[in-house]
């Protein structure tokens, strides 16, 4: 029975999970890294969930001449391996009898034809009308060639298809503002806008989610949400590894590109903004966009921001190479592995209260987490001597690795003195709740399935956040980056940039 006409049965209802109607996912470059490690694993996990339709088919392109047989092989490896739910053979067996392959180069025209040719026949085969979301697991180099392939054949138009057809880009979405926007016009031309899903997995996380519920569904936060008790803001991803097997892309682009300009100020704008109307899509990009269009970059970038490049040092015990000897790294390369800048945000709630951005790899631990660190007291009825151990009043949301929120305050040590010292409260998810987290990419892929975009920002707000990158990148050019040695919280430059303004960074 249509659901529709069903009494019993309510969008509303959240025992009901959304299921995604009958459709194909077309993963190209589905034999590299993202493939294998989130998107295979999250299309399993879905299954195993019982969240994907009984017509659901994954279409694999990529280079190597390989049989449908090869490739189950290697999905079958990459999805036991990455797997977050219990490995059920009979849930894999039913998924992979749906997997295909298709080999090809990107500038292959009859590769392209025969995908077009294998969508049509899963229409009549699989009872598929017609519905596809293709998924760029590619180097944005390749976007233009394969969205004017998409174009030639016909596969992105909706009307032509007889269904629904969505694309599902990855960051770096351009690497400057005039890239972003030619990208943006190819790729809203080649698909319907409304079908363009930007993904940036940070906001498929659950901690990061848990922003919006912590802020509107309490009265105890927003009433000092704002400039007249929030001292200020550290945003920190810090990462203990180096920059691994992709080399070429990363000294091309460097820490700002890479994270800050994507996860880190998605972050910083789903803390900053004002309370939605309603968690529909365009109201919550509304007022990201709102505030990523406030964003003060630092009158003196030289003063207010700082760049670093790790030397060789010790990472958790084990000795770890500096930048330049990593393999594929120009000697005299000047790319930064660390950033950090003073952001301000020009809007009533924010006004002189600095939000303090970094990023970094080769750090001590791995570690991305919000500080919210409230102003003190106006007046400490205290000796002074009794309340040396107490710092700010602090709010730390924990996105990765140990998701959760701690609250930190003072509290009366035990004894016959008045001693005040910081006591720290801690929530932890993995304790407060028996149902384990999704991975980002399993809820992504679901939201690309069902139509959701709340959790994929538009093209303004990408745009938006290059108009704060650019600058940054321009002040930089031809300068030298800090160095810090690996294992290290970044550049001494960075603490001084705090403590010039009388504060530290948060130990993470």
């Amino acid at each position: 029975m249509d659901h529709v006409g069903n009494p019993l049965r309510t969008a509303q209802d959240r025992r009901l999970p959304r299921i995604p109607e009958p459709c194909a996912l077309v993963i190209f470059g589905v034999t590299g890294d993202l493939s294998r490690k989130k998107l295979i694993p999250a299309v399993y996990d879905l299954a195993n969930r019982g969240l994907l339709p009984p017509g659901f088919v994954v279409l694999g392109f990529a280079r190597r001449d390989w049989g449908d047989g090869d490739f189950e092989s290697l999905a079958y490896e990459a999805a036991k391996k990455g797997a977050r739910t219990p490995w059920r053979e009979d849930v894999w067996q039913r998924l992979a009898s749906q997997f295909q392959f298709v080999p090809g180069s990107f500038d292959d025209d009859a590769a392209f034809d025969h995908l077009a040719e294998t969508l049509d026949d899963l229409r009549e085969r699989n009872g598929i009308p017609g519905n596809a979301a293709f998924y760029f697991s590619i180097p944005p180099a390749a976007f233009p060639l394969v969205l004017n392939q998409l174009a030639r054949t016909g596969m992105a138009d909706n009307a032509k298809s007889g269904g629904w057809r969505r694309v599902v880009v990855e960051k770096p979405f351009g690497n400057d503002l005039q890239s972003a926007i030619s990208l943006n016009q190819l790729v809203d031309e080649v698909f319907t806008p409304v079908d363009v899903y930007r993904i940036d997995h940070y906001l498929g996380k659950e901690t990061v989610q848990n922003i919006l519920a912590l802020r509107f569904a309490n009265s105890l936060f927003e009433p000092v949400w704002n400039s007249k008790y929030v001292d200020s803001v550290q945003i920190t991803m810090a990462e203990d590894v180096g920059i691994g097997t992709r080399a070429a892309f990363y000294d091309a682009s460097g820490a700002a590109r890479d994270v800050l300009q994507n996860h880190l100020l998605q972050l910083l704008a789903l803390v900053a903004m004002e309370e939605p109307t309603s968690f529909d899509h365009d109201d919550v990009r509304a007022e990201k966009l709102k505030v990523l269009k406030a964003i003060a970059i630092p009158k003196d970038i030289s003063k207010g921001s700082v760049r670093g490049q790790y030397l060789p040092g010790w990472v958790a015990g084990e000795r770890a190479v500096g930048y330049l000897e990593e393999k594929n790294i120009p000697a005299d390369s000047t790319t930064e592995t660390y950033a950090a800048v003073r952001l301000g945000i020009q809007n009533r709630r924010w006004a002189e209260v600095p939000f303090y951005v970094r990023v970094g790899k080769r750090m001590p631990r791995r570690v991305t987490e919000i500080a919210i660190l409230f102003k003190r007291a106006p007046h400490l009825p205290f000796d002074p001597a009794d309340v040396e151990m107490l710092g700010n009043n602090q709010l730390v949301i924990r996105v990765q690795p140990d998701e959760g929120v701690v609250l930190k305050f003072g509290s009366k040590v035990p004894g016959t003195t008045m001693e005040v010292r910081d006591i720290a409260m801690d929530f932890q998810y993995g304790e407060a709740f028996t149902e384990s987290s999704p991975e980002a990419y399993e809820r992504l892929v679901l939201d690309v399935l069902v139509g959701d975009r709340t959790l994929f920002p538009d093209a303004a707000e990408i745009e938006q956040s290059w108009q704060v990158i650019d600058p940054l990148e321009a002040a930089w050019a031809g300068t030298k980056p800090e160095p810090y040695r690996a294992g290290e919280w970044g550049p001494r430059a960075s603490d001084e940039m705090l403590a010039r303004e009388g504060r530290a960074w948060r130990r993470a």
